[in-house]
């Protein structure tokens, strides 16, 4: 009886608690998510609009105003997302085009920002300042870099370390190299853009030789790296990023023999040629974008391939703070492809001032960043590296940025007899970079 009686008072409440979900109705919607709209009650409007959804109601006004509730609330991914759906249905709307834009531009999408507003009305394209101009950017860098362990290391005896006795002992200690890097970026249809760089490196090192007493002589390399890039967006959310690094140069040194029974040194000018080829692709998911890429590369006439895999977060689903762990693959002879590095980097933007680090850790020999942009191709092996960036917009059109830059650095310190290397000591170093440059915007 009492079983029974328990089953009686659950039905009951149950036919209760139905009854008190009142069923909505499409008119109903539109009137309350209209009203919470004029009122700003961006909170409750999207509560209330999950709730109709919940019951099957959805459509174009409802969609565009839980867009609009979390553009206002800075949620500026998640409301693409909904000016998608709404976009979908009629995008004629110039208020919406508006939207559209600045909430792909404010969440990082800005390939899609850029292809979707050759399709807006002229009104909207002159009120977002949207141009058919081809030249859309171009930006001057200029970098110093210095080795701040240098005296320690020329006093050094990594000769004597070395059992270098009667042979030939040598050593490169980096004293500073100086850059110097143009990028120019065009537009060449709504959905394909172009960035090219043209970068000039000036390295100057100390080459130390012990061979019957001790020598210094100045050794100087000239590199110059060409990048090309298009950047690809296809259909919706997919972005595809082939890149070229073309890198060329030439370096000195002494190179010592005998004559007349006694040590003697020339100098030496030997060019060299690296190259380059990447593929990248990423998309937009919400608050997480993925991506992967490829580098095949020929550096020092060693042929390799790099994979790297990254996932950005945005926890504010916009730019004021996000993300990025990614993990890098390398190719060898010895152990196939297998783990090489990992790194993370992170963003965020306040007001006018964007700050941007990152950190890498791993065996950095050869090594390759930023879609080859950034090539390791020096001497030596870096096993952590960390970066800071600083971005200051001046206005619509001008921004400043400094970079620094340490880096651990190991190189070797070698023993020849007969022209054949028969030991090595590694030494290690510390490189600061420091950077300043102009972005302009077209």
């Amino acid at each position: 009886m009492q079983k029974r009686f328990g089953i009686i008072i659950f039905s009951v409440l149950l036919v209760i608690t139905a009854n008190g979900q009142q069923k909505l109705t499409v008119p109903e919607v539109d009137k309350t998510s209209y009203e919470l709209y004029l009122n700003g009650q961006w909170e409750k409007l999207i509560t209330y609009a999950e709730t109709a959804r919940l019951q099957g109601i959805d459509f174009f006004y409802l969609e565009a105003r839980t867009g609009i509730a979390y553009y206002n609330l800075r949620k500026h991914r998640k409301a693409s997302g909904w000016f998608r759906e709404a976009w979908v249905k009629d995008h004629s709307f110039e208020w919406l085009q508006e939207y559209m834009y600045y909430s792909l531009l404010l969440g990082g999408e800005y390939g899609e920002a850029y292809k979707l507003a050759a399709s807006f009305s002229p009104a909207v394209k002159d009120k977002i300042g949207y141009s058919n101009k081809s030249i859309t950017g171009a930006s001057v860098n200029i970098g110093y870099s210095f080795n701040a362990d240098l005296k320690s290391l020329e006093s050094a005896s990594h000769g004597q370390q070395a059992n270098v006795g009667d042979d030939y002992g040598e050593a490169y200690y980096l004293k500073n190299y100086h850059f110097e890097t143009i990028d120019l970026s065009h537009r060449i249809a709504p959905s394909v853009s172009v960035d090219h760089s043209i970068t000039y490196i000036g390295i100057s090192r100390n080459q130390m030789v012990d061979w019957q007493g001790r020598h210094s002589f100045p050794a100087r390399t000239s590199q110059f790296q060409y990048y090309i890039s298009p950047d690809i967006t296809i259909g919706r959310k997919w972005y595809v990023s082939p890149s070229v690094s073309l890198i060329w140069g030439e370096y000195s040194y002494a190179y010592g023999g005998y004559y007349n029974n006694r040590p003697s040194f020339r100098n030496l000018n030997t060019s060299f040629s690296d190259q380059v080829f990447s593929l990248s692709t990423w998309s937009h998911f919400g608050n997480f974008s993925p991506g992967v890429e490829y580098n095949y590369a020929n550096i020092s006439n060693i042929q390799f391939s790099q994979f790297s895999g990254w996932i950005t977060v945005y926890p504010f689903s916009n730019l004021d703070f996000y993300i990025t762990p990614r993990i890098y693959l390398k190719s060898s002879d010895e152990k196939g492809i297998a783990y090489n590095t990992f790194g993370v980097s992170a963003g965020t933007q306040v007001g006018r001032v964007h700050l941007y680090g990152q950190y890498l850790k791993g065996e950095m020999e050869n090594f390759i960043e930023s879609s080859g942009y950034v090539v390791s191709n020096f001497p030596g092996v870096s096993d952590q590296k960390l970066s800071g960036s600083l971005y200051f917009r001046m206005n619509k059109k001008y921004n400043f940025v400094i970079h620094y830059l340490v880096q651990d650095v190991k190189e070797n310190y070698s023993v020849y007899s007969n022209y054949v290397m028969q030991n090595n000591l590694q030494y290690d170093f510390t490189r600061h970079t420091l950077t300043g440059g102009i972005i302009w915007n077209f």
